[in-house]
């Protein structure tokens, strides 16, 4: 069993430049809708696993902080990334922010992700190896 504790992020803290912190306000209200409807994320699956019968051998926390070295591979990763993150937050997000987060995802834009050389991956998953009891 793997759970993800949240949207991976890509962008520093202070980006983008007009504004800052944009990246964490997308996570927050993507967090707040997951919240809703799908409550069990981020769930300790342990005692879950064990509940259903199964054992569990191992549990390890996986920790991915990927510096991106620039140019498109990075920017396209983190592209699609925010792009679906884009249509699930878009409506609660304030216009400002909104038009901000379009700015990184317009591919020809002076503001586009593929244009910047500060992205990274930071994720962090949990992952359980159980077997069925008995």
């Amino acid at each position: 069993m793997v759970e993800l504790s949240g949207f991976p992020r890509f962008l520093p803290e202070a980006a983008p430049e007009d504004r800052p912190g944009l990246e964490a306000r997308c996570h927050e209200a993507s967090d707040r809708c997951h919240a809703e409807h799908v409550p069990h994320r981020g769930a300790d699956w342990g005692p879950k696993l064990t509940g259903a019968g199964f054992t569990v051998e191992d549990e390890r926390v996986i920790t991915v902080n990927i510096n991106s070295t620039g140019g498109s591979r990075g920017g396209a990763v983190g592209a699609y990334a925010l792009g679906s993150l884009r249509h699930s937050v878009a409506g609660a997000l304030a216009p400002a922010d909104l038009a901000a987060l379009d700015g990184l995802l317009d591919t020809e834009g002076p503001g586009s992700l593929l244009r910047r050389d500060d992205l990274a991956v930071r994720t962090e998953r949990t992952a359980w190896a159980a077997r069925r009891t008995g």
